[in-house]
């Protein structure tokens, strides 16, 4: 029975996690699939993109946050048996989620200007970026709206629909990039401002088909809303202020490597923009596991079975190493003709080559430090998981991506940047391997009591 167990713990990780991992493949291939059409427009168009990388991801981290705090909630309020109140919880991630991200979008938007100035962007750049990031913030908007109802599944224990989902906006861009980035017949198209109209359409389709899919559900209610909200607040904000900056952290960091990889010049940024769409895309295991590993590892927590959380963990650590291993082996061997077929530029190819050799095999070990961040949120840890995600960015990235940049330019700093994500993962399971080992030995201490 030993012996199969951690097949079967593994067969059932896999179930739970293969229809987020295909979901958030085509959601990312979405995004990759945006910057390969924007790149046949040429370099600028391509760095214009990766200039607003960085304030996307700002977004993003936030609405994360949220998520993580809501489905935290109200999984743990169906499994107190109270299904009203998580309804309630329901309508307050739709309600309140939609103004805090609507709120920063509308600032970002105002200081657009200034921002893609201190990130390196030149006039002619900033040009380009201005009808882009308008369309680009309302598609936003709307893609965390969805993202918001995709929780609502997660924490009600069905993540086939969130991840079929996904798969149909991914499709629903890939038709609409290349007809509204390029035209058809006698209507030349939008360029760069068409790729984000192409976002936003398939998210407002994507949106209504979600509407359509909660209704009946009872998920969703209103009633005694804002009284929920008062007793919610604190256990809200215990979860989301440290996931929240957690989630802010990554986007911070890509700022301050933007600027530095800017003093290269626009093609190095448009190969470093292309690279963090196929970091994206490369750890779709990663970012399936950390979405449907949490509600596993929540219920556990609640029933203090910390002997399964560990076994969890490891089986879960193991399938993202090996896995993530293998793929960079191979994505750096072929890393010139990825390159070459990824974008047209020649330059640009030599650069994005550089960067392909050395960051996707240290995936391997980052793919656990995010897996430690994600499993460090569900079991009560919110605040060890924001130290986590301080120490592996402003410890370990950036100052060896500096480094590497002062030492050897642009290789340098791709070496630099892979060694970052190496330490990173290092320290951060050596950090929860501490933690279990001393909740366990607690629960055991006062089992003998």
């Amino acid at each position: 029975m030993n012996q199969t167990a951690p097949l079967s713990l593994a067969r059932r990780l896999w179930q739970q996690t293969w229809p987020m991992t295909l979901g958030v493949m085509s959601l990312l291939g979405f995004y990759l699939v945006d910057s390969i059409f924007v790149a046949r427009l040429g370099t600028a168009p391509l760095a214009a993109q990766s200039f607003t990388f960085p304030l996307a991801f700002l977004v993003i981290g936030v609405q994360v946050g949220i998520g993580i705090a809501i489905a935290a909630l109200i999984s743990r309020a169906i499994g107190a048996g109270q299904q009203q109140q998580a309804n309630r919880l329901g309508a307050l991630v739709l309600s309140g989620g939609a103004l805090l991200v609507g709120g920063l979008l509308l600032l970002l938007w105002l200081i657009q200007s200034p921002v893609f100035s201190l990130l390196g962007a030149s006039e002619a750049i900033r040009t380009l970026i201005r009808p882009y990031w308008t369309l680009q913030a309302v598609a936003m908007w709307v893609g965390a709206l969805v993202y918001f109802g995709y929780s609502l599944f997660r924490a009600h224990g069905n993540t086939r629909f969130p991840g079929l989902m996904m798969v149909f906006t991914s499709l629903l861009n890939l038709i609409f990039d290349p007809l509204l980035i390029f035209g058809i017949g006698d209507w030349p198209g939008l360029g760069l401002t068409g790729a984000a109209l192409a976002t936003l359409l398939a998210f407002a389709i994507g949106a209504l088909v979600l509407v359509w899919a909660l209704r009946g559900r009872g998920w969703v209610q209103r009633t005694g809303m804002l009284a929920q909200m008062r007793e919610s607040a604190w256990p809200f904000a215990q979860i989301a202020g440290p996931a929240m900056i957690s989630q802010l952290m990554p986007p911070l960091a890509a700022m301050l490597a933007t600027a530095l990889v800017a003093r290269a010049g626009d093609q190095a940024v448009a190969a470093w923009g292309m690279a963090s769409r196929l970091e994206s895309f490369t750890i779709v295991l990663v970012l399936g596991m950390t979405m449907a590993l949490p509600p596993w590892l929540g219920r556990c927590y609640g029933a203090g079975h910390w002997d399964e959380i560990r076994r969890l963990m490891k089986t879960g650590a193991l399938m993202v190493f090996g896995w993530q291993l293998l793929l960079g082996l191979v994505m750096a061997v072929l890393a010139g003709p990825l390159a070459r077929l990824l974008v047209d530029s020649p330059p640009v190819q030599d650069y994005l080559a550089s960067l392909i050799r050395f960051l996707p095999p240290s995936y391997s070990v980052l793919g656990i430090c995010m897996l430690v961040v994600s499993a460090s949120n569900a079991l009560g840890w919110p605040v060890r998981a924001m130290v986590i995600s301080c120490l592996r960015l402003f410890a370990c990235y950036l100052p060896l991506l500096w480094l590497g940049y002062r030492l050897g330019d642009f290789t340098g700093l791709a070496i630099g940047a892979g060694l970052g994500n190496v330490l990173a993962g290092t320290l951060a399971w050596q950090t929860y391997r501490r933690a279990v080992d001393g909740e366990m030995a607690r629960v055991a201490q006062q089992a003998a009591v």
